[in-house]
């Protein structure tokens, strides 16, 4: 918790302490959850490899579960404006009663394609993710999503429409295990999400709204909104970190995200 504390001051007063540095643009490329969870339409770079380095999550839902859950993960720059990405969430689940459950929470993989330049109209991509149930807390069935989403720049901001559906069985929550299985997919999501470049500061602040329907049928559709900030240490190197609330639907949470990546060209 201290090292959490540390590094969400280093993002509060990152506006203030940054300087300008040249040859930095990987700050405005966002991806689901670094650090909101609507992303923009642009791939990781043309033979570029991006890992992200613990990316780490934390919610706290009714009745003090906390909700621990890390997803490192690599994406690569395979093709002109597509890129292919491996991850592997971890969690850790903790009860009011002191119980936890530890364990590996799935496999996911997924490519990105973004089919246009932004032009006179906005940049849109799509994209597929795959999550496989390998682990304890990754629950017994597979999951396929596929999405769209676009972008379109103005001089003042930029602007993300993200869709996604989900193939798969629906499960109730009360058949997983303490909750904690399928608690990152939705049987369908479509958000909006805003953010301000500062190009001489190597920074990105943005905020989302979003609507989910979890894969459990009897589930209330969710409502959540959060903001976030996204800092370049260095031209390798950026961090980022989030705050927001599920303010509607069967399971209301706070989360807070911290996470951090450091890209590399394949020569």
């Amino acid at each position: 918790m201290r090292s959490i504390v540390k590094a969400a001051s280093v993002l509060a007063f990152a506006p203030w302490v940054a300087v300008p540095v040249a040859a930095q643009t990987d700050y405005y490329n966002t991806g689901t959850g670094r650090p909101l969870r609507i992303e923009d339409a642009y791939p990781v770079e043309f033979r570029a490899i991006e890992m992200n380095i613990a990316p780490l999550r934390l919610e706290r839902a009714r009745g003090g579960v906390y909700r621990w859950s890390v997803h490192p993960g690599v994406a690569l720059g395979l093709l002109p404006r597509t890129h292919l990405e491996v991850g592997l969430p971890l969690a850790v689940v903790e009860a009011a009663a002191g119980a936890s459950r530890t364990g590996i929470a799935g496999v996911e993989m997924g490519a990105f394609h973004t089919l246009n330049a932004e032009t006179s109209i906005p940049a849109i991509a799509v994209g597929a993710d795959v999550f496989l149930p390998v682990g304890s807390l990754a629950g017994e069935d597979a999951y396929a999503t596929f999405k769209g989403i676009m972008t379109r720049t103005l001089p003042w901001a930029r602007f993300h429409v993200n869709a996604e559906l989900t193939a798969g069985p629906s499960i109730a929550r009360a058949d997983s295990a303490a909750g904690t299985e399928h608690a990152d997919i939705s049987r369908w999501l479509v958000g909006l999400a805003a953010d301000k470049t500062l190009p001489l500061r190597s920074l990105l602040i943005g905020g989302e709204v979003f609507a989910d329907q979890p894969v459990d049928p009897s589930a209330a559709v969710a409502w959540s909104a959060g903001a976030g900030a996204r800092f370049q240490l260095t031209p390798r190197w950026t961090l980022d970190g989030g705050l927001g609330r599920r303010f509607s639907g069967d399971d209301r949470t706070w989360y807070v995200t911290l996470g951090s990546a450091f890209a590399i060209g394949i020569p």
